[in-house]
């Protein structure tokens, strides 16, 4: 699922709970932003905030409908009737008023996509060999548990939602670390070394986890 919203605190502390719900999230901190990342990946849900810096969400909603049917929730402090109306008459599948809890909104989430009947489509992603039960933070590799840690299981979790898709260490900072600025890519590397040993390969020999020299990295499915 994609989260947009500009607030840093709220984006980080919703971005964390869901994830430990068993979700898969990646997050934009503009309308903008958000577009691409809906286009690019296609994300089974959107959780969509009004107040942001470039265009405001409704503008966005609008945007997402003319090209796509993914659930949106609007995810904002505007309470008023008339305005929850518009929105719901605009296309948005839910509308939750700040402040609340990241349980509030993974229950708001799951009626969502129990209602597209999308829910399903959520619980695991299977590259190749491995095998990722997102609710339960469980990984398999040819059907033996791996032994991740939670930043690991966030880790190859973004990148096998993304298979075959060059992702930056800048990108693996921001949405993986929610932490855009202040820690060096090396961070990265080392936990990519530890998810590699785990995997059973090495970055001269790689299979899942290929380094995109100067760019990035992508996990492919090795077969």
């Amino acid at each position: 699922m994609l989260l947009v919203e500009d607030d840093v605190t709220i984006r980080t502390a919703l971005v964390r709970g869901l994830r430990d719900r068993g979700h898969a999230v990646s997050s934009a901190a503009s309308a903008l932003d958000g577009l691409r990342l809906a286009l690019d990946n296609r994300p089974d849900l959107v959780v969509l905030d009004l107040g942001l810096p470039d265009l405001d969400g409704a503008e966005l909603l609008r945007m997402l409908r003319a090209v796509s049917r993914m659930p949106v929730i609007i995810a904002t402090a505007r309470d008023g009737e008339a305005e929850t109306v518009r929105l719901l008459d605009a296309g948005a599948d839910d509308y939750v008023v700040k402040p609340f809890t990241a349980t509030h909104l993974d229950a708001r989430i799951r009626a969502v996509l129990r209602r597209t009947g999308q829910e399903e489509s959520t619980t695991t992603i299977t590259v190749g060999g491995l095998l990722m039960d997102v609710r339960g933070r469980v990984a398999t590799l040819d059907g033996t548990p791996v032994e991740l840690t939670p930043r690991e299981f966030d880790l190859l979790l973004y990148l096998a939602s993304r298979p075959g898709r060059v992702v930056t260490k800048r990108e693996l900072l921001t949405e993986v670390w929610q932490v855009p600025y202040g820690m060096t890519d090396k961070t990265v590397d080392v936990h990519l070394s530890w998810l590699r040993k785990k995997l059973g390969e090495t970055a001269q020999e790689p299979r899942f986890l290929h380094t995109v020299r100067g760019v990035g990295v992508k996990l492919v499915d090795p077969s």
